[in-house]
């Protein structure tokens, strides 16, 4: 039996009036003290059951919040082992070949803010149900609500869903980061922002796009790892090869040492051979491993120093150009057409002398 039952149960209790109406009676003190001593009893028989109760949510509230912040404590070790990690591979052979140490910490940071994030939700969500359950609430109509909204909600922003996965994704893998040249099938240029929706490229010719992580398909990273500078060397088919060769091998050597070059370059500049001989030219092939995203800017200074080292050397670079064949003349099309005839045109003497008399006309 309830408080307030007990209350109602122990209070006075109305007396008839002479016109027939009841009218509530006085309380005593007796009636007091009934009251009292009933809701005394019901306290003393249901203060167990509270403080059970609330020993429970104590005791809930107490264990998610040390286990979120233990997990928190370990994502944040986990990411700075990670940063350390990269330092430490940062400026060795193999550092070269992986991102610097900046693009590491920020990624890491992103991961550790959406891992700390979803344990938190997970946790913290976890421990209202149980305080839930503890008051003894239904959560049957409250889950089962929960789960008709997340399906009406998976189904009608499921292309949301499917960006923010896609996202998730995408950082967890290192697939790009800010800074970097990617080409992402519908747009590509250098990415200037990457969010767990969309990413910001800056195109070319500076038009921003703004690409959904869950339209990219497919992702080509221009700026991780090395590019490669190739230039194509066309020359007549009757130079000395040796001495092409050396011209280009002296070019490549003081390049190499000069700045910034020497930077940009992370392997020396090789004659790779002859990519194809033609009846009047000969295309000799120059390769080159650069740093990411430097491979145009080391072609067009390596194009620059070959022609004028060619030109002191005097070695011609030709075009590629087929040799024009003496050809016949072109036949005249109307050659073989008869010529019009007279009788074609009305006016010609050969067509009024073969047209024939009106006959004459008929008077009364």
């Amino acid at each position: 039996m309830s408080l307030s039952a007990a209350l109602l149960a122990a209070g006075p209790t109305p007396s008839p009036t002479p016109s027939g109406t009841t009218t509530p009676a006085v309380p005593t003190i007796k009636d007091a003290h009934e009251s009292a001593t009933q809701a005394a009893t019901w306290v003393e028989q249901n203060w167990s059951t509270w403080l059970a109760i609330g020993l429970r949510v104590l005791l809930i509230l107490a264990i998610a919040a040390v286990l979120r912040v233990v997990i928190r404590r370990a994502i944040t070790k986990f990411i700075d082992r990670m940063n350390r990690t990269a330092q430490a591979v940062d400026g060795t052979a193999l550092g070269g070949l992986l991102v610097n140490v900046e693009r590491r910490r920020q990624r890491s940071q992103a991961i550790g803010s959406v891992l700390r994030s979803v344990a938190s939700f997970v946790i913290m969500g976890t421990a209202a149900l149980m305080v839930l359950s503890a008051f003894e609430i239904n959560l049957a109509p409250l889950l089962a609500s929960a789960g008709v909204a997340g399906v009406a909600i998976g189904f009608g922003a499921r292309n949301l869903v499917t960006d923010f996965l896609s996202g998730v994704f995408m950082i967890l893998e290192d697939q790009y980061g800010v800074g970097d040249t990617i080409d992402a099938g519908v747009a590509s240029g250098e990415v200037i922002e990457v969010g767990l929706r969309v990413t910001k490229l800056r195109g070319d010719n500076g038009e921003i796009w703004y690409v959904r992580n869950g339209e990219v398909k497919r992702i080509g990273n221009l700026s991780q790892g090395w590019s490669t500078a190739g230039v194509d060397v066309t020359v007549r088919s009757s130079e000395d090869l040796d001495k092409v060769r050396r011209t280009i091998g002296d070019v490549a050597e003081r390049m190499s040492k000069e700045e910034p070059w020497n930077e940009l370059l992370w392997g020396p500049i090789e004659v790779l051979g002859l990519d194809s001989v033609l009846l009047d030219s000969m295309v000799v092939r120059v390769s080159a491993k650069t740093m990411p995203g430097k491979s145009l800017t080391v072609e067009r200074e390596l194009r620059w120093r070959i022609k004028l080292a060619f030109d002191a050397a005097d070695i011609p670079i030709v075009g590629r150009a087929p040799l024009a064949l003496d050809a016949e003349p072109t036949a005249d099309p109307t050659a073989g057409m008869a010529a019009p005839s007279a009788y074609a045109s009305t006016t010609s003497p050969q067509s009024v002398a073969a047209t024939p008399l009106a006959p004459p006309s008929v008077t009364k």
